[in-house]
């Protein structure tokens, strides 16, 4: 039996990934009904948005005490994003929480190497709630 029998069998929801030059998945999401790219890091912690995507996806952003750090950057201020919805094709998850803070110093290095920007990266803790299985070998995800 295939991965992906056995997976959609048992109520997972497949999502294609486009590997990047820069080695990062990326895949196009919806945050409260607004269309986005995301990296898929298996390394981030927490799922984030940047700071310029507030307005765009509709986010309440208030104060967070949180300091991020990652891909060359440390101590960096963020903002927390609480209760959002995140719908890729016809899978949905209400009530996700995004970590808003400056996401430049990603976009200038997916530039140098020709690639588009992002919005934001979803991290650990989505795979984790998701139950997340990623298929490196076929390019793909599934979620339940």
């Amino acid at each position: 039996m295939q991965l992906r029998d056995l997976l959609e069998k048992k109520g997972f929801y497949r999502i294609p990934l486009k590997k990047l030059k820069s080695g990062h998945y990326r895949f196009s999401a919806k945050i409260n009904s607004v269309s986005g790219d995301f990296i898929l890091d298996t390394g981030a912690s927490t799922s984030c948005i940047g700071f310029d995507s507030i307005t765009c996806f509709f986010l309440k952003s208030e104060p967070s005490k949180i300091k991020a750090a990652g891909a060359g950057a440390i101590n960096m201020k963020t903002k927390l994003a609480r209760n959002n919805n995140i719908t890729i094709g016809s899978w949905n998850l209400a009530n996700i929480d995004f970590v808003l803070f400056d996401l430049s110093h990603v976009n200038e290095a997916l530039q140098q190497v020709e690639e588009n920007s992002i919005h934001g990266i979803i991290g650990a803790d989505f795979l984790k709630q998701t139950r997340a299985v990623i298929d490196y070998g076929r390019n793909c995800f599934y979620v339940k």
